[in-house]
């Protein structure tokens, strides 16, 4: 069963790199905040690369002006979403976080079986807006698809 609107985002250790590997708790992450997660099958994949995360870089001072914090996410090992956020050139502020093994993924119920791509198990792609840990609004897409979880989808359906 995948995460709802008035749900608690599950309580899981996901890992990034900033002055070096660090473990961050979803709560730590998205409790006392407004948060938007949006979340890819892979970084450096076509559709994420060219366009899901751009998205989020081009419309992420429409975000923090809000007073949203971003943050994505991938199943993917954190040097990975590292080294994807300099190719990018990710702002400093969007964080970029490693569900490395997939835990969160499956937490949230939002996981994919990508096995046929030789990719395994990845996450859907999705984005969550998050109030103080609360979810307030799902924005999953349907497999190989790519249009509700967009930045500019997200900014024109968040409550005011």
């Amino acid at each position: 069963m995948s995460i709802n609107v008035g749900d608690r985002i599950p309580e899981v250790a996901l890992k990034r790199l900033r002055d070096g590997l660090e473990t961050v708790d979803t709560y730590a992450l998205f409790d006392g905040r407004k948060a938007v997660l949006f979340a890819v099958p892979g970084a450096f994949t076509p559709t994420c690369s060219a366009r899901h995360l751009p998205g989020y870089i081009e419309h992420f001072e429409q975000f923090r002006s809000r007073g949203i914090e971003v943050f994505c996410m991938a199943v993917n090992d954190p040097f990975v979403m590292q080294a994807w956020a300099k190719t990018h050139s990710v702002p400093a502020g969007l964080q970029m976080l490693s569900d490395g093994n997939g835990d969160f993924t499956r937490a949230l119920g939002l996981e994919l079986d990508a096995s046929s791509s030789g990719m395994g198990i990845r996450s859907r792609r999705f984005a969550l807006y998050v109030e103080n840990g609360m979810v307030r609004s799902c924005f999953i897409e349907q497999p190989g698809e790519f249009e509700v979880s967009s930045a500019e989808h997200v900014l024109a359906h968040l409550p005011s």
